[in-house]
């Protein structure tokens, strides 16, 4: 059996029409920094819930995660209280999952106990900016629940904090270059 080498996320989506899920994700969301604690916390849930499904499957339902999670509002979240579980539980139009459900909400709890000791969850992820991947996933799994080193690593790549979100060539990765904070 010969082994076929998997393109990068950049080459993969190189030749894809310009409105494609991918292609609009890789220009301008994948490795950008995220400024605020909300989109912070969005990326994490959504990359929370992709485990074990495709990513293509949640870039199809990202806005009805949006909806569904009153904007990935961390206040509102972190008040969710069983029937609103349950109505998320029902919602067919994200993923239906009570471990994935209940991570964002315990999740969004202890973003707000970040953000009373650092001023945001922004501010708490800066001031770990230095640590490596390992240092990073058993930070996260202190803190944070459902949060596995696949998760962590693409989190961490996805909003600019591990290198490796595009290749060096890429189009994208010159313009994150120029924007990036640190």
């Amino acid at each position: 059996m010969v082994d076929i080498p998997v393109k990068s996320y950049c080459g993969y989506v190189a030749d894809l029409p310009l409105h494609n899920v991918h292609k609009l994700y890789h220009d301008k969301e994948y490795g950008f920094p995220i400024k605020d604690d909300n989109g912070l916390f969005a990326r994490l849930v959504l990359e929370i819930n992709q485990a074990g499904l495709s990513w293509t499957t949640i870039l199809n339902k990202k806005d009805n995660f949006f909806k569904a999670y009153d904007n990935f509002d961390i206040t509102k979240v972190a008040r969710y209280k069983e029937n609103k579980i349950e109505k998320l539980m029902n919602d067919a139009g994200i993923i239906r999952n009570r471990l994935k459900i209940n991570a964002a909400v315990e999740n969004a709890k202890k973003i707000l106990e970040l953000q009373k000791e650092h001023g945001s969850f922004k501010n708490w992820i800066d001031k770990h900016y230095s640590l490596s991947k390992e240092e990073w996933v058993e930070l996260f799994k202190k803190n944070f629940r459902f949060t596995g080193g696949k998760i962590v690593n693409e989190f961490l790549m996805s909003t600019g904090y591990l290198p490796g979100a595009h290749a060096k060539d890429c189009p994208v990765y010159k313009k994150i270059e120029k924007i990036k904070p640190m």
